[in-house]
């Protein structure tokens, strides 16, 4: 293995599996909602060695009917999942259009503090109106206000981050100084959608500052990751145009002063995995068989951004609507993977319900093809790791811990073991200093009972 690029691996973990149906296949079928469940993945991930355990989150109930939300909250799960693993990284989803930069940061610091460095934070703006519905706002916030807030939102929780310098907090017992207040910091932010005075009031992180990811493919989402973010959540369905996004990504970062290779890429794979390729799509038949079509088709309608009327099963995608819609509750860059991968392949709208309504990339094969599929994505720089997503949890995931790291391993470009103990060092990401480290304007002052 390269000593300067390694894969990286996350479980994506959304409801019980990628699967639409693959609920109805467990013991549990309520599992969302059961910590030991939670605790068997994040376990699996772990015997893997993968990077991370990655939760989605979603802040409306919709098609409850037909399968499982998201239900637990992000940071509460990640909490205890720290204590129930060692190694593996937690990574949580958290809105900047529903959220306050304060309570989110101190939130993830905390977090970050009892898993002793393996926290991250998915920044996220959040389109749906339904959503706005459950906030005390009347619509939903447009595009351009929502990356205008989010690109605040982020600047404020990196400097509340590195509010506290390393070292500041002293626990002198001999001396009863707790606190040096000259390695604590003011952030006296004062932007057009957040006044924050800080200091954070907790101690600087046990990697600095928690890992910075991003998700989304926008206009807007790709420029703020470019500017801000450790690592990208991104959809791509096909080679050439994932080897596009990773080289447009990486020269942006490069514009910013940064290092690109410090910037990861981290696409969404969806594997189903058999011992032999029939073996494979039997397991997929297995849980097509159990799907809800119609409902499935409907859902697909919405994240185009059509009506349900617009699809015929048997024909390509209307490209001339989805094209030419400018609706903002919709995801542009699932609409844009799922375009290309449609157009590359010429594939009918059966075809895309079928390959995870064009989504993250699926991949239904033996251990063998998913691992040459990854390290061709890999070595060719159209990826540095991937996001996966589990057919159904635990089994999805422990067959490709089983079977597919392994080969991942003699190939010589996934670690054999955690050489490293927080989720920075996992990613082969550097230490950040505090942006206050050596004194900074508006220090805070020693006020009585607090840091001193």
């Amino acid at each position: 293995m390269s000593a300067s690029r390694r894969l990286h691996l996350n479980t994506n973990v959304t409801g019980t599996g990628r699967h639409p149906a693959g609920w109805r296949t467990l013991d549990n079928p309520k599992s969302i909602i059961d910590l030991g469940f939670f605790t068997a993945i994040a376990q699996t991930a772990e015997r893997g060695k993968l990077d991370a355990v990655f939760l989605s989150d979603t802040l409306t109930l919709k098609g409850h009917a037909h399968g499982p939300a998201q239900s637990l909250e992000p940071t509460v799960l990640l909490t205890a999942l720290a204590g129930v693993t060692q190694h593996v990284g937690l990574i949580g989803t958290a809105s900047t259009t529903f959220n306050d930069p304060f309570n989110l940061a101190r939130r993830f610091a905390s977090v970050d503090h009892l898993s002793a460095g393996r926290v991250a934070w998915n920044a996220v703006t959040t389109y749906d109106p339904d959503a706005a519905a459950n906030f005390s706002v009347g619509e939903a916030i447009d595009k351009e206000a929502r990356y205008a807030r989010a690109e605040e939102f982020v600047e404020v929780v990196l400097k509340l981050w590195d509010s506290w310098e390393d070292g500041a907090l002293v626990a002198d017992r001999a001396s009863g100084r707790y606190a040096d207040p000259a390695r604590v910091h003011a952030i006296g932010h004062d932007g057009p959608h957040f006044r924050v005075r800080g200091p954070l009031n907790l101690p600087r992180s046990p990697q600095g500052r928690p890992v910075l990811v991003q998700a989304g493919g926008s206009e807007a989402g790709v420029a703020l990751a470019a500017r801000h973010a450790d690592a990208v959540f991104t959809a791509q369905t096909t080679f050439e145009g994932a080897q596009a996004f990773y080289r447009d990504i990486k020269a942006r970062a490069a514009s910013h002063g940064r290092d690109p290779d410090h910037l990861l890429i981290l696409p969404g794979l969806y594997p189903v995995i058999g011992g032999t390729l029939a073996e494979a799509r039997r397991r997929k038949a297995e849980m097509d068989a159990l799907l809800d079509r119609s409902a499935e088709l409907a859902k697909f309608a919405r994240a185009l951004g059509v009506q349900v009327s617009d699809l015929a099963l048997d024909a390509p995608l209307p490209y001339d609507l989805i094209d030419s819609g400018d609706r903002a509750d919709v995801s542009r860059g699932f609409i844009r993977s799922t375009v290309l991968l449609a157009r590359s392949e010429n594939l009918t709208v059966r075809d895309l319900l079928d390959r995870n309504p064009g989504a993250h990339r699926m991949i239904v094969g033996t251990p063998e093809t998913i691992a040459d599929d990854i390290e061709r994505w890999f070595a060719g720089r159209a990826a540095d790791g991937f996001n996966l997503n589990a057919d159904v949890f635990p089994s999805g995931l422990a067959a490709f811990v089983d079977h597919v790291v392994p080969l991942l391993q003699r190939k010589g470009i996934f670690r054999r073991d955690y050489d490293g103990a927080t989720l920075r060092e996992h990613y082969g990401l550097p230490r950040p200093a505090s942006r206050y480290a050596g004194g900074a304007p508006r220090d805070v002052a020693a006020a009585p009972g607090t840091v001193s």
